[in-house]
């Protein structure tokens, strides 16, 4: 039980990415230039996949419905947690923005992402980068050896998770607790919103700066997860146009 803790986004991060030694090439040449996307729940091109994280835990169920014209993702989760991924076949230039909508009615009662026995929210928007192991501390990378052992390759080097949190702070700057390369960053706190569509747009690589006070690599995937699993608690996040933007206007 405690490696699949240890491994719960760990897991779904390494499948972002469709094979880790062609993924760390892509990198290591010419710097790719910003390529505006738009990541349709419908668009059969982008390569959504449902994503469960372990064997031993429930799925949070995940459904597509065309919403005023727009395909919307909407996930349910009950004492759950599995993920929305979007594989990218080759990496991709950091953007100069992410954007993209969600929506809640509710918080997760008794969540509290400082803590990794109540670690759940009702909306995530992940996007995770490639990077150099060989930069990080020795026990980080003992972590992914054995990551690469379970899942047949490496993890990402690190990823972003934006959240919408029950009461910690806007802009507060969350380390997870099961890795030094996963950073929860809250955009979003409190009632404030529920109920409504909420529009959110970040800059990618001032966030990763502030994470981790250094570049961003390129980007290997972009995710979302609805999840309960720790509180055992139920939560419906809903989640659309999530897009790569070329202007940080």
């Amino acid at each position: 039980m405690q490696n699949i803790t240890q491994f719960k986004y760990g897991i779904a991060l390494a499948c972002m990415m469709v094979c880790s030694s062609t993924a760390v090439a892509a990198s290591g040449s010419s710097v790719a230039v910003c390529e505006a996307r738009n990541f349709g729940f419908d668009q059969g091109e982008v390569g959504w996949v449902h994503q469960p994280l372990s064997k031993l835990k429930s799925d949070t169920v995940y459904t597509l419905a065309q919403e005023d014209g727009r395909s919307v993702l909407r996930a349910a989760a009950d004492g759950s947690a599995s993920a929305y991924i979007a594989r990218f076949k080759t990496t991709a230039a950091v953007p100069a923005a992410l954007s993209w909508r969600w929506k809640t009615d509710a918080l997760v009662a008794g969540a509290d992402n400082r803590d990794k026995k109540r670690e759940d929210a009702p909306l995530r928007v992940m996007i995770a980068f490639d990077g150099d192991y060989s930069t990080l501390p020795e026990a980080e990378q003992k972590s992914i050896k054995r990551a690469k052992k379970l899942l047949g390759r490496n993890p990402p080097y690190a990823m972003l998770m934006y959240i919408w949190s029950d009461h910690v702070a806007v802009e507060s700057i969350i380390p997870s607790a099961h890795s030094s390369q996963v950073k929860m960053l809250v955009v979003a706190s409190g009632a404030s919103g529920l109920g409504t569509w909420q529009a959110v747009r970040r800059n990618v690589a001032a966030d990763y700066r502030r994470a981790y006070d250094a570049e961003p690599g390129s980007v290997l995937g972009v995710a979302v997860m609805t999840d309960t699993d720790n509180t055992g608690k139920k939560a419906v996040g809903e989640y659309a146009d999530i897009r790569f933007e070329c202007t940080d206007q």
